[in-house]
């Protein structure tokens, strides 16, 4: 499949969570469009990265070397970013969850527009 579907779908992911973070109000549809935002980059480092590998074993095949452990390991980087990622996410996930159910105990609510409120 070529790159350029894999940039088609992580834009649209990445358009649909930008949207969604800017339109709604709602605390808990926020944080999913920001979870949606990053798994679209995921997407593309993965996507990147897996181009990246091909290309190295192009070339090797191209110039008649043997493909080896070396080559085949070079598009990897992207994936092991994207792991990093997702532990960040996670532990993204555990806080922003956290301050989301300390704000309905207090508030019984999680509008954010009520939280501007509370400034004043």
């Amino acid at each position: 499949m070529p790159i350029t579907h894999y940039i088609i779908l992580s834009l649209a992911l990445f358009s649909i969570g930008i949207v969604g973070v800017l339109t709604r109000r709602n605390a808990i549809i926020i944080f999913m469009c920001i979870e949606l935002m990053l798994n679209a980059v995921n997407l593309l480092l993965v996507a990147f990265s897996k181009m990246h590998n091909y290309a190295a074993i192009k070339a090797a095949a191209d110039q008649k070397l043997p493909i080896t452990e070396a080559i085949l390991n070079t598009g990897s980087e992207g994936q092991i970013f994207v792991f990093f990622i997702m532990v960040v996410a996670a532990a993204e996930v555990t806080v922003g969850l956290a301050i989301i159910v300390m704000m309905y105990r207090n508030i019984h609510s999680v509008d954010v527009n009520f939280l501007n409120r509370l400034k004043h």
